[in-house]
C-alpha cells in the first residue's frame, strides 16, 4: 500500500503548495488593498474549484466503473496519456511562471474588486480550479495504475495536509523554503513517475484494442523476478515498471523520459546563467532592497498586526504584508499614509506602484454592504451553494447514468415473444430493457446465431420483471435467446450490424462439452483411489508389525496420492472428513475421540504414539478409503464442477498448506502443495481443448505459473525430504507464496470461461 503512496503523496505536496502559494498571494493582495472584507469571497471561490475537483473525480470513477472491460481498459488509457500531459505542462509551467505568478495574480485581482464581488470569487476559482482538476485526474490514474484506492488516497491526503502546513508556515514568516530548488526536484521525480503513468496507460490503450502490440513483449522477467517481493512491488508502485512490457511501452517511457527531461535539464541551466542584460534589468528591478519581483507590500497602521509571507527563491525573499487590528476585527486603511517610509522597503514589482505610494481610494475603503429596501442575502448561502452544486451535478450524473437510457429499446422475453421489439442497435455500448412477459422465469441471452458466441446475458429473469442488459454492438450478427425454466430455448430472429469495431464474446459451453473431460477425470480418480487403497494397507500392515519409520515414509506416500485427487472432494462426501479431516473444530482438539483419518496417524507418527496405538486408526483410514473407492463410481459428479476445481485446490493450498495450518508434525506441507500442484495440472490438461478454443495465452499464463510454482517446491525437496514450510526463508517463502497468488489470478477467469449456459 505504501509504495502505491509515494506517487500520490508527491502530487498532494506539489500541487497542495502551488495551490497553497496561490490562495496566500490572494489573501495578501487584499489586505493590501484594505479588502479584508473581500476575503470570504476568496474562499468561496477555492471551496467552488475543491467540490468542481472532487466531483471530477467521482465522474471518472462512475463513467469507468459503467463501462465494459474492454472499454474501461481504453477509457483508463486515454486519461493516463491526458494526465501525464497536464503533469508535463505543470512542471515546466512552474519552472516558467514562478518568478511573475505573484504580480500575475496580484494583477487579476486588482482589476476583480473593481469589477465586484462575483468577479472575485471567479478569479479565485480560477487561480486554484486548474490545480484542484490537474491533481484529481493524476490521482485517478495513480490509483487505477496501483490497482486500489487506499494507499493513493493516503499518500495524497498526507501530501496535502503538510503542504498546508508549509503554506501557514510561509505566511506567518515561521519558515523560509527555496521553492526554486523543491519545484525543480519535485518536477524531476514527476517526470520519472509520469514516464511510468505513460507506459501503464499504453498498456491499458493496448488492451483495449485503441493500440497494437498487446502481444509483442520486449522483455519478460516474470519467472526470474518475484512479481510480490517487496523490490518488485516498490518498483512497480513508484515507477509503473512491471515485471513484462511490451515493445509500445519501453518504447514509450523511454522516449518520454529522455526528451522531457533533457528539456527540463536544458531549461534548469538556462534559468540558472540569465544573461547579462537580463541581470542588468533584474539589478535595476530589485533596488533599493534585493528582494523577488513576486513582492506585495501591505500599508501599515499603529493598529496593525503584521503578517508575512517569506518565500525564498534562488536566494531572493518575497514578502507579503496583511494587516489587521490586534482584536482581529476589520479596519479600513486611512486615507494617507504617513509620509516617513523605511528605505529598505521594496518597490513593487511592476514599478507603477512605488511602496510608499498609499492604496487608491477604491482600494482603501472598505466595500458597504447596498442599501434598499430587500432583504440581505444571509453569508453563509453562496459558499454553501458553490459547494453543493458541483456535488449534486456528479450525483446526477451516477443517479441518472444508471437509470433508463433515453430510446433504449424494450426487448420482450419469453417463450413466444422472445425477441419482440429487437430492431438492428447501432455499433458501440448498448443497453437493453429486457421484460419478461412470459409466465415462467427465464434466462436471456444476445447471442452470434451462427456460433453460438454469448455477448450478453441474465439469469433469473422472473415474469414480470424487466432488467437491463449492457452489451458492447459491433458488426456481424445478433439474436436474442430465451430459455424459460422447464422450456426449451427460442431464438429469435437475427439482425445484421454494419460498422462498428471489434467485440468480445464468449463461447458458451454446455454440459456436452464437459461430459468427456468429466470422463477422462473420473478415470485419474478411479486409478488413484485404487492405487491409495493399497498404500494405506501397507501403511496398516507397518503399524501392525511395530515398523514405524516405514510407517512414517508410507503415510507420506498415500497422503501425496490422496491430495491428488483434490477435484474430486467435492463428490466425496462424508468419506473426506473421515479420511482427511482437520482437527479444526473439534471439542478435544487433537485427543478428539473423532479426530481420525491421516492428521491423525500423522500426529501419532511424529509425537511418540506406539505403533500399537496407531493400529486401529490405520486400519481404520484403510477401511474408509477402500468404502470411498466402492462408493466413488455412484456418487454424483457434477460436470460444473470440474471448472471450479482448477481455483479452489491451490486456493486451499495457499490457506492451509502454504500457512502449515494443517502439519501436525511431519513437516510435509510443502508434500502435500506439490500433490495438490499435481492435481492441478491433470484437471486442466482435462479442459486443455475447452480453455484453448477460447483464451489461448490464458493457458500459456497459467502453464508458465506452474512452471514457476514446480521449480520452487522442487528447491524444497532435497534427497526424499521436504523442508518445512516455517523454516523457509522469508524471501523463499515469498516468493512461493507470490507465484501461487499469481498463479489463482490467472486460474480465476477459467470457471466463469467454462461455465455451463444453457444458450449453447
Amino acid at each position: 500500500m505504501w509504495d502505491d503512496a509515494f506517487p500520490s503523496f508527491l502530487i498532494g505536496l506539489r500541487e497542495g503548495l502551488e495551490g497553497g502559494l496561490i490562495v496566500s498571494i490572494l489573501v495578501a493582495t487584499l489586505v493590501r488593498a484594505g479588502a479584508k472584507s473581500r476575503l470570504p469571497q476568496v474562499w468561496t471561490g477555492v471551496l467552488a474549484a475543491i467540490a468542481v475537483a472532487m466531483s471530477f473525480g467521482a465522474v471518472l470513477t462512475f463513467t469507468a466503473a459503467s463501462l465494459s472491460a474492454t472499454a474501461q481498459e481504453a477509457f483508463g488509457g486515454t486519461l493516463s496519456v491526458i494526465a501525464v500531459a497536464f503533469v508535463t505542462a505543470m512542471v515546466f509551467w512552474m519552472r516558467r511562471s514562478a518568478r511573475s505568478l505573484s504580480g500575475e495574480i496580484k494583477e487579476k485581482v486588482t482589476g476583480a474588486l473593481a469589477m465586484g464581488s462575483g468577479m472575485l470569487i471567479v478569479t479565485s476559482f480560477l487561480a486554484v480550479g486548474r490545480e484542484g482538476l490537474e491533481t484529481a485526474l493524476f490521482l485517478w490514474t495513480t490509483a487505477r495504475a496501483a490497482g486500489e484506492s487506499v494507499g493513493p488516497m493516503i499518500g495524497a491526503g498526507i501530501g496535502l495536509v503538510i503542504a498546508a502546513g508549509l503554506c501557514w508556515g510561509l505566511y506567518r514568516r515561521v519558515l523560509k523554503i527555496n521553492l526554486t530548488k523543491f519545484f525543480t526536484a519535485t518536477g524531476a521525480v514527476l517526470i520519472v513517475i509520469a514516464a511510468g503513468v505513460l507506459g501503464y496507460g499504453l498498456r491499458d490503450l493496448q488492451e483495449g484494442g485503441v493500440l497494437p502490440g498487446k502481444a509483442v513483449f520486449a522483455f519478460d522477467l516474470g519467472q526470474s523476478i518475484d512479481p510480490n517481493a517487496w523490490y518488485t512491488t516498490l518498483v512497480q508502485g513508484v515507477f509503473n515498471l512491471m515485471p513484462a512490457m511490451t515493445w509500445l511501452q519501453v518504447l514509450g517511457y523511454a522516449a518520454y523520459l529522455v526528451i522531457v527531461m533533457t528539456l527540463f535539464v536544458r531549461g534548469i541551466r538556462a534559468t540558472a546563467k540569465p544573461a547579462p542584460a537580463q541581470r542588468v534589468a533584474e539589478d535595476k528591478a530589485d533596488k533599493p532592497a534585493a528582494v523577488d519581483a513576486a513582492t506585495v507590500k501591505a500599508s501599515e497602521t499603529a493598529e496593525a498586526v503584521e503578517e508575512k509571507v517569506v518565500v525564498e527563491k534562488d536566494g531572493a525573499v518575497a514578502e507579503a504584508s496583511a494587516e489587521g487590528p490586534a482584536d482581529g476585527t476589520d479596519a479600513p486603511e486611512p486615507e494617507t499614509e504617513p509620509e516617513s517610509k523605511p528605505a529598505s522597503e521594496p518597490a513593487s514589482e511592476s514599478g507603477s506602484e512605488p511602496g510608499s505610494e498609499p492604496a487608491s481610494p477604491a482600494d482603501a475603503e472598505p466595500v458597504a454592504a447596498p442599501t434598499g429596501g430587500g432583504r440581505k442575502r444571509p453569508a453563509w448561502l453562496l459558499p454553501v451553494a458553490v459547494v453543493a452544486v458541483p456535488a449534486v451535478v456528479a450525483a446526477g450524473i451516477v443517479a441518472f447514468g444508471k437509470s433508463k437510457p433515453a430510446g433504449a429499446p424494450t426487448i420482450a422475453v419469453s417463450e413466444k415473444e422472445c425477441g419482440k421489439g429487437f430492431t438492428p442497435p447501432k455499433p458501440g455500448r448498448q443497453t437493453f430493457q429486457m421484460q419478461n412477459t412470459g409466465d415462467k422465469t427465464s434466462e436471456v441471452y444476445l447471442v452470434d446465431p451462427a456460433t453460438n458466441a454469448v455477448y450478453g446475458e441474465i439469469e433469473g429473469l422472473a415474469p414480470g420483471t424487466t432488467r437491463d442488459l449492457v452489451a458492447t454492438i459491433a458488426g456481424g450478427s445478433y439474436a436474442w435467446r430465451c430459455v424459460p425454466t422447464g422450456g426449451k430455448p427460442v431464438t429469435s430472429a437475427a439482425v445484421r450490424v454494419s460498422g462498428g469495431g471489434g467485440t468480445k464474446a464468449v463461447i458458451p459451453v454446455s454440459e456436452e462439452d464437459l461430459a468427456g473431460p468429466l470422463r477422462a477425470y473420473k478415470r485419474y480418480v478411479d486409478q488413484g483411489l485404487a492405487t491409495l487403497t493399497g498404500q494405506t494397507q501397507k501403511l496398516s500392515d507397518d503399524l501392525a508389525g511395530g515398523d514405524l519409520d516405514s510407517a512414517r515414509t508410507d503415510w507420506l506416500t498415500a497422503h501425496r496420492t490422496y491430495s491428488s485427487l483434490g477435484a474430486a472432494y467435492g463428490t466425496f462426501e462424508d468419506f473426506d472428513k473421515k479420511i482427511n479431516g482437520r482437527v479444526d473444530g473439534l471439542p478435544g482438539g487433537v485427543h478428539d475421540k473423532d479426530f481420525a483419518g491421516f492428521h491423525r496417524i500423522e500426529y501419532g507418527l511424529w509425537h511418540g504414539a506406539s505403533a500399537d496405538e496407531l493400529s486401529g486408526p490405520a486400519q481404520q483410514l484403510h477401511d474408509d478409503v477402500v468404502g470411498l473407492r466402492k462408493a466413488f463410481p455412484t456418487q454424483d459428479f457434477d460436470p460444473g464442477d470440474l471448472p471450479l476445481r482448477t481455483h479452489e485446490i491451490l486456493e486451499n493450498t495457499l490457506q492451509f498448506e502454504l500457512t502449515g495450518d494443517t502439519d501436525q508434525g511431519s513437516g510435509s506441507n510443502l508434500a502435500t502443495a506439490d500433490a495438490n500442484l499435481t492435481g492441478t495440472r491433470e484437471l486442466l490438461d482435462v479442459l486443455r481443448p475447452l480453455i484453448a478454443k477460447r483464451e489461448p495465452q490464458l493457458l500459456t499464463s497459467i502453464e508458465s505459473d506452474i512452471a514457476r510454482m514446480q521449480k520452487l517446491l522442487d528447491d524444497a525437496h532435497h534427497d526424499g525430504t521436504w523442508t518445512p514450510v516455517e523454516k523457509l526463508d522469508a524471501t523463499a517463502r515469498q516468493r512461493l507464496n507470490g507465484i501461487t497468488g499469481q498463479l489463482l489470478e490467472h486460474l480465476a477467469p477459467v470457471p466463469d470461461l467454462l461455465e455451463i449456459r444453457k444458450s449453447a
